[in-house]
């Protein structure tokens, strides 16, 4: 479905999962910020039939920008997952973006613990209604918790990158929006919006070699029984 607002709004169902299953179609979302929303666009949300929103963003995000507008049965989570903010517009062009991105990306998965502990309850428990994950443009934060999930949901790694990568689709509008935002500003990092797979296997490679696997980082590292990996598969593979 198609929206006049948003730029990154996606399934992420649909690959091949673990014992031989799929990760249902038309229940998990990922989107760039709700808080666009505005005219038919919220028509176009409720008729999907989404009852969850989680928006990982800071509070102070959606004080500026705002959040998901008011659904009838819309039950609205904010896990503010990522904790060292940082202006990836401003970034020196002469960084490496995979490496620096990888490293912001490690540093929201060790100090995210109860926010992305609490997202994965939240999805896991959210009934048969459809949900939809959420940042400010749907790649950073949003597509670590979307690798998260899918690698809990036994879906490969070459799959989960294909999604991630998927964000290069939206870069261009990405950057329009910023710009349009920031009137008069300067934009030096050529690498914003962008998402190439190489990133996120990066980031799960060395995930893997720091704490073991996704499975053993969600369940040792950040305390959630193994049942909570039971109930997503129950809920999002058929």
């Amino acid at each position: 479905m198609a929206f006049q607002f948003l730029c990154n709004f996606r399934d992420f169902g649909g690959y091949a999962a673990a014992d031989g299953r799929q990760v249902r179609r038309g229940q998990l979302y990922r989107s760039d910020s709700l808080g666009k929303l505005r005219g038919r666009d919220v028509e176009r949300l409720g008729a999907l039939g989404v009852r969850t929103v989680i928006d990982l963003r800071y509070p102070w995000e959606i004080a500026s920008a705002g959040r998901v507008p008011d659904l009838a049965g819309l039950a609205y989570h904010n896990c503010s997952i990522e904790h060292r903010p940082y202006d990836q517009a401003q970034i020196c062009a002469c960084l490496d973006p995979v490496r620096f991105l990888a490293d912001r990306y490690a540093e929201v998965l060790a100090d995210g613990v109860a926010e992305i502990g609490e997202a994965l309850r939240v999805t896991a428990a959210a009934g048969n209604a459809p949900l939809v994950i959420h940042c400010a443009s749907g790649k950073d934060r949003t597509g670590l918790l979307a690798a998260i999930l899918l690698s809990l949901l036994g879906v490969r790694g070459g799959d989960i990158a294909a999604d991630f990568a998927l964000t290069e689709l939206a870069t261009d509008r990405l950057r329009a929006d910023w710009l349009a935002a920031h009137p008069g500003r300067e934009m030096p990092w050529p690498f914003y919006g962008r998402a190439p797979a190489e990133l996120i296997e990066l980031v799960l490679a060395e995930l893997a070699a720091e704490y073991g696997s996704v499975r053993e980082y969600v369940t040792g590292y950040l305390g959630q029984p193994a049942s909570l990996i039971d109930d997503l598969r129950a809920r999002y593979l058929g």
